[in-house]
């Protein structure tokens, strides 16, 4: 017999992952950018650098440039090239013109006309390589002769490359760093953020079923409607789960009571009435009350554990004396069947549990054995420890072997059961009782003969 007592927890996604991934996430998406902003300010700075040597250079040529006797003059100084080089032996590259005519150097560089006084830098490739050319214009006047010089000079960019093969590294690098800090760091703050959620979930856990007080601790201002909701959910559940109790103490009450009135007046008329056909009708009308009055015992007492099953109060107590004041209280109805209770139990059993359930399961199993034991034999209740556990047994005709997994069910009967009055709720109660306090009911048919219940703690 199944019995799930906490439903499945329907879950979509996890807040911890969707956070962690939120900010990891978004630390990969800054490293990224960091990393371009950096290799990309470089990559100006670097680019910026070689414009202004080039420029220098062109316009160090332009300085040395005069007419002589109506002739234009032009001598490379030294230091214009000297200017250019570079750890990676970059080529550099001259084109001198003369009224857009080419004058000297080499005629295949890329010619821009730039008006004078300004400098034009453009990208290209040259001879295989990629150049970076700076061009600039000079009017020159001498005698009757005016004539404008315009100076191109080019530099490969192997040193360049270098230069910014070595920056994206390093801006890689610390992309990387930045990455590898802002991961542990979202590991950190999910870890705060969840800790405030686990430490309540955990709180709650840990409570006993019958603890429905207010979440008194603290807890951060977004967290305050959810504590907020469980508070007033807890409120109400334990204002329902006492008017349940009151309830069904009143409703066992309520029932049982009259049952017992009518059922006393149905016995004292039938020692008035003399015909033989009232007689039998009024006997059928006691059995009728007395089905009627253990059903609706039983179920209420179901009722009544399946309630306390989840807000246990348990206490330590003395299993073998339990079982001995039970005895005493049934005894009068096993005198009547001439049944013996005999209780075997060589020492006291302690254990801890709900004392009013224990003493409905040992009752209905008691009462089980009492209905199905022959007259004039005797039910043993054994009472021993390690584990705690109380045997009944009786000598009647036993559980029915094809059906005895099926008996705990609530309101199955076997089928040996004909003309014994029961609710089919005997075994269930004991059943639930059993689990409750995280034992077992086991039934057996020993081999000597008749039905044995282990009611295991």
């Amino acid at each position: 017999m199944s019995d799930q007592r906490a439903g499945k927890v329907n879950t979509s996604g996890s807040l911890r992952n969707t956070l962690m991934i939120s900010l990891i996430g978004g630390a990969v998406v800054l490293a990224v950018i960091l990393y371009l902003v950096v290799r990309t300010y470089a990559a100006q700075i670097a680019q910026s650098t070689q414009d202004r040597i080039l420029s220098a250079s062109v316009t160090s040529i332009l300085d040395a440039a005069a007419i002589r006797n109506d002739t234009l003059s032009v001598e490379l100084p030294y230091s214009a090239f000297s200017i250019l080089s570079t750890q990676a032996d970059d080529r550099f590259f001259y084109a001198l013109y003369q009224d857009g005519e080419f004058l000297s150097g080499y005629d295949r560089i890329i010619h821009i006309e730039t008006p004078p006084g300004e400098v034009q830098f453009v990208s290209g490739r040259f001879d295989g390589s990629d150049l970076r050319m700076a061009t600039a214009a000079r009017r020159l006047v001498g005698g009757t002769e005016r004539t404008t010089l315009s100076v191109t000079v080019a530099q490969t960019q192997e040193s360049l490359a270098g230069v910014l093969n070595r920056i994206s590294r390093n801006a890689a690098l610390l992309g990387f760093g930045f990455f590898a800090l802002m991961t542990l760091l979202s590991l950190w703050l999910t870890y705060a953020t969840i800790t405030p959620l686990t430490r309540l979930a955990a709180s709650v856990q840990r409570r006993g079923a019958e603890d429905l007080r207010p979440v008194a601790a603290p807890v951060p201002a977004e967290m305050a409607p959810l504590v907020g909701a469980l508070n007033s959910f807890m409120g109400r559940l334990s204002h329902s789960l006492n008017q349940s109790e009151e309830f069904i103490a009143e409703a066992a009450h309520r029932v049982r009571t009259p049952l017992a009135t009518v059922r006393s007046y149905a016995e004292t008329t039938l020692q008035r009435v003399d015909k033989l056909e009232n007689r039998q009708a009024l006997r059928s009308m006691v059995r009728a009350i007395d089905e009627s009055s253990r059903a609706a015992g039983q179920l209420l007492d179901h009722a009544m554990i399946t309630f306390r099953a989840d807000h246990l109060n348990k206490e330590e107590l003395n299993l073998t004396e339990l079982t001995q004041e039970l005895m005493q209280a049934m005894r009068p109805i096993a005198e009547m069947k001439d049944v013996e209770l005999d209780l075997i139990a060589s020492d006291t059993v302690y254990t801890e549990g709900d004392s009013i359930l224990l003493q409905n399961a040992l009752r209905n199993l008691i009462d089980n054995a009492l209905k199905y034991a022959p007259f004039e034999t005797a039910i043993t209740i054994k009472v021993s420890a390690n584990p705690a556990q109380v045997k009944v047994r009786d000598y009647g005709p036993g559980f029915p072997v094809d059906e005895i997994d099926e008996l705990a069910t609530r309101f199955r009967r076997g089928t040996n059961s004909e003309g014994i009055i029961g609710s089919g709720l005997g075994l269930t109660i004991a059943y639930d009782v059993a689990t409750a306090h995280g034992g077992t009911l086991t039934l057996t048919n020993p081999a000597e003969g008749g039905a044995c219940a282990i009611l295991s703690l």
